[in-house]
C-alpha cells in the first residue's frame, strides 16, 4: 500500500484532517499528518490565516519540507488548501515522490522553479465555485495541461474546507466521492516506480 503525507490547511490539524487521515488508513494506506502549527487549531479561516501571516506563508511550507525530511522519499503528498503548498514544492522538487493529492488549492508550478516531474502523477480537487479556489483555478489547468498523469475533479458548490468533516464547511457525499477517488489513486500509485 501507499505511505501518505498529509498536510493540513489553515485552520490546523484539526479532527477532521485526522479523520480523513484515518479514512486512507482504513484501506490499507500509511499515513503521515504532520503539525505545522504546534498543536494550534482555529475556529475561523481569518483566525487560522492571520496566524499563518505571522508565522509567514514561506516559513509554513519550510515546515512542511522539513516534516518531510526524515520520511520516505517514496510517498504520496497530499495536502488540504495551505497544506498543498509544501505538498506541491515536495512532489514537484523531492525525488522520489510517487504523487501529488492538492486538495482545495493549487499553485502555479512556477512558483517552485521547476516543471511537473513527468512521472509524478497528481489529482487536484476542489469544489467549483469555491471563491479561495478560484484564484488557484487557472494554475490547477495549467497543471493538468502541462503533467503526462493529472486530473482536475470538481465537485458542485462553493464550499472551501469541504472535505474535513469538523468544519462546517463539510460535504459529506463531497467528502465520500473525493475520499473514493484518493484511494483509487493511491491504489494506482502503489505500484509504481519512484520517479
Amino acid at each position: 500500500m501507499a505511505e501518505v503525507v498529509l498536510f493540513h490547511h489553515v485552520q490546523g490539524l484539526t479532527p477532521g484532517v485526522v479523520a480523513f487521515a484515518d479514512g486512507l488508513r482504513a484501506a490499507g494506506h500509511t499515513v503521515h499528518t504532520p503539525d505545522l502549527f504546534d498543536g494550534r487549531t482555529f475556529d475561523s479561516l481569518d483566525e487560522g490565516a492571520q496566524f499563518a501571516g505571522q508565522v509567514g506563508f514561506g516559513e509554513i511550507a519550510a515546515r512542511g519540507v522539513r516534516a518531510a525530511g526524515p520520511l520516505p522519499r517514496d510517498v504520496v503528498y497530499a495536502g488540504f488548501s495551505l497544506g498543498a503548498v509544501p505538498a506541491q514544492k515536495l512532489a514537484q522538487t523531492r525525488d522520489g515522490a510517487r504523487g501529488a493529492l492538492l486538495m482545495h488549492a493549487c499553485i502555479p508550478v512556477s512558483e517552485f522553479g521547476a516543471a511537473w516531474p513527468g512521472q509524478v502523477p497528481v489529482q487536484v480537487h476542489a469544489m467549483e465555485d469555491d471563491p479561495f479556489f478560484a484564484e488557484d483555478a487557472e494554475a490547477a489547468r495549467a497543471l493538468v495541461a502541462e503533467a503526462a498523469d493529472a486530473e482536475l475533479f470538481l465537485y458542485p458548490g462553493d464550499r472551501h474546507l469541504f472535505a474535513d468533516p469538523s468544519l462546517p464547511s463539510h460535504d459529506p457525499d463531497a467528502t465520500a466521492l473525493l475520499t473514493r477517488r484518493a484511494v483509487e489513486f493511491l491504489g494506482s500509485v502503489d505500484g509504481r516506480s519512484p520517479r
